[in-house]
């Protein structure tokens, strides 16, 4: 009878409790159970996790790839998903592997490569993948000048930091006044130039901004994955246009997908996002991690996160072709069991007491990018 198999996923996002149940309702029937670690004690993956642990804080990424490789040891894991400190983390893999423990995420070199979207742009660029100008300003002068070129080729202007995820930063500029209009109903990413030209102007130090133009609808994700051979096992694009979200297995999405994986080492799970710029796709961003939305494959009866706990082992699962595209759906939120207000729970071999579960509803966003729980719905 095969072993039981023991996974470890460190400050995920709650919405990767999806990717706990599929693990745990794996195709080859194997028994998994799952360690999770996060610094807040009411993240729902601390919950959904068969023993879990509060993550110290303020350690340095030297210090925590010592705690993570305690962790590793105390903790039996077979299979590591690191996306805190993941670039510290991957460059001790040896040390992981000698510790019995493997680890599901790319090479060191794609890791820096893409931790800097700009770094990144230029190395996609130069294996033909498309991008979309760009410029890295630093002051407010730098962001005037950026601005003022995309405006004058018919372009939107809007800016993120270069190096982040989740779309934290990502603002749309508008030369538009600030008015009452602007403060009805809901925030939304749009700010006046002037005031950031302002805030850049009062702060007194330089910013790392990278400024492109607005990017149109269809956002196109393709969920990649990929063995330490750089050999393509699944790639499959998740399409998101407002509310809806939808599948292909188009090639102006899968091709450029494939060169960024396969070239660059993004072994095991990555997510290659894509927008259309005019009537053409470019590279939007890239995750060296599985995506937060990776879990909704199995519309299209993959399961990914299985797929790629395998390969980790060893065990290589071939090339996975989606037996079907499933239809198109939207993401809703829902709720999911919170621990108590205490420490979290632990297998009754690891601790004296095993503390219960209290439910307690945890509103996922509507996003399926966002941190949080969230269901889907066919339309």
């Amino acid at each position: 009878m095969p072993s039981r198999v023991r996974v470890w996923l460190n400050r995920t996002y709650a919405e990767n409790v999806f990717f706990m149940d599929q693990l745990r309702r794996n195709p080859s029937d194997r028994a998994v159970e799952i360690h999770a670690t996060h610094g807040d004690a009411d993240s729902p993956v601390l919950a959904a996790a068969d023993t879990a642990d509060l993550e110290p804080e303020g350690l340095s990424p030297a210090a925590y790839v010592e705690y993570a490789l305690d962790q590793c040891a105390r903790r039996g894991i077979d299979v590591f998903v690191p996306r805190l400190h993941q670039r510290a983390v991957v460059a001790h893999r040896a040390e992981f592997a000698a510790a019995g423990t493997a680890l599901l995420a790319p090479t060191p070199e794609a890791v820096a490569v893409f931790e800097d979207k700009a770094t990144a742009y230029e190395a996609v660029r130069s294996v033909g993948v498309a991008v979309p100008p760009w410029w890295r300003v630093r002051t407010a002068d730098e962001l005037v000048a950026a601005v003022e070129e995309l405006e004058a080729a018919g372009h939107r202007a809007c800016f993120k930091p270069a190096a982040g995820a989740g779309g934290v930063g990502f603002r749309v500029i508008t030369r538009t006044p600030l008015s009452l209009m602007h403060l009805n109903g809901f925030p939304g990413p749009y700010v006046q130039l002037d005031l950031v030209v302002e805030a850049l102007q009062r702060a007194g130090e330089p910013v790392d901004w990278l400024v492109m133009p607005r990017l149109e609808q269809p956002e196109v994700s393709v969920d990649c994955l990929t063995g330490p051979d750089n050999h393509i096992r699944l790639a499959v694009g998740r399409t998101k246009n407002g509310r809806r979200r939808g599948f292909t297995l188009h090639e102006q999405w899968l091709e450029p997908a494939r060169l960024i994986a396969e070239g660059f080492g993004l072994h095991y799970l990555s997510n290659i996002q894509f927008r259309m710029l005019g009537d053409r796709p470019v590279l939007l961003d890239v995750n060296t991690r599985p995506a937060g939305g990776l879990h909704q494959l199995s519309l299209c009866g993959v399961n990914a996160p299985w797929a790629a706990v395998q390969l980790a082992l060893g065990e290589d699962p071939g090339v996975i072709e989606p037996p079907f595209l499933g239809q198109d759906y939207a993401v809703v939120s829902g709720p999911r069991p919170l621990l108590p207000a205490a420490l979290p729970r632990q297998r009754v071999e690891e601790a004296e007491v095993l503390l219960p579960a209290v439910p307690a509803p945890v509103q996922a966003p509507v996003q399926a990018a966002s941190a949080g729980a969230a269901a889907v719905l066919p339309l």
